[in-house]
């Protein structure tokens, strides 16, 4: 495995924008690159997340959410930024919904004690999760005005940098962190199927094909159970086979995708 773009550079003085930019050329990030495995990761988190802090591109981000803070009068205008909303979603794991200005507004919006409110209608509960955590709906903005609110959005945007910047080293590496420092607490085969990482990791590792989603849950346990006994997760060793297995499997998966893709003249075609 290889380290995270940004981290490696960061160690070596240089820099590279980790989101929404270009990373640096693949053939320097492998001569800088060293022999990297999950509990190396984890073991450099604080000083890879410090790193990316440190990006131009990261720290322009934070910046402009600061300033945007400070110079907001309600939600509704802090999120109609858009350098704002982007890093207030990046940071709470909405970043794939940045687009839709009107639907985030008036979810985080929403009562999350009211079982009408939108926040608790919507089938993504992680739009609940975000209002219960800032409770906009009753202290509007009051909450991010604090110092040590707006260091923790700023470290979890840099954090979002450096996973990501993980995965374009090693594909699946940050999933895989994340899965590999929760495994020992699976007990069921619903619990895997109700958590989108642990998903993620156990049916890629068993090969299980995405169509299973569309099966009825039932069948979707049984397809886990037959293929693996969730009580291995209890033993260290086999966490880490299982882990080195989804991260095989997510460089095949990347490796075929980008053989498939068409390139050069191919692509004017495709």
């Amino acid at each position: 495995m290889s380290l995270s773009s940004s981290y490696v550079f960061a160690l070596f003085g240089f820099h590279g924008s980790a989101i929404g930019g270009l990373g640096p050329s693949s053939a320097l990030v492998k001569s800088y690159a060293a022999a990297e495995t999950v509990q190396q990761a984890e073991a450099g988190r604080a000083k890879g997340i410090a790193a990316e802090a440190k990006d131009p591109a990261v720290a322009q981000d934070v910046a402009a959410f600061r300033k945007a803070v400070a110079l907001a009068k309600d939600l509704k205008s802090l999120l109609a930024n858009p350098q704002a909303r982007k890093v207030l979603l990046t940071a709470n794991g909405l970043a794939d919904q940045v687009d839709y200005t009107a639907l985030v507004t008036k979810a985080l919006s929403s009562d999350p004690a009211n079982s009408k409110g939108l926040a608790n209608t919507l089938a993504d509960r992680r739009f609940l999760s975000v209002a219960k955590t800032y409770d906009f709906a009753h202290v509007g903005l009051a909450v991010l005005k604090q110092p040590k609110v707006l260091d923790t959005i700023a470290s979890g945007y840099a954090e979002v940098a450096w996973r990501r910047a993980l995965d374009e080293g090693t594909p699946g590496l940050s999933t895989a962190l994340d899965f590999y420092s929760r495994a020992s607490g699976i007990t069921s085969t619903l619990q895997i199927l109700g958590d989108a990482t642990l998903r993620k990791v156990v049916t890629t590792a068993l090969g299980l094909p995405l169509q299973i989603a569309i099966q009825p849950l039932e069948a979707q346990q049984a397809a886990i159970a037959s293929r693996l006994d969730v009580g291995r997760f209890k033993d260290p060793k086999f966490v880490d086979k299982f882990t080195q297995r989804f991260l095989n499997a997510a460089a095949q998966n990347a490796a075929d995708a980008g053989m498939a893709a068409p390139t050069g003249v191919m692509a004017l075609f495709a």
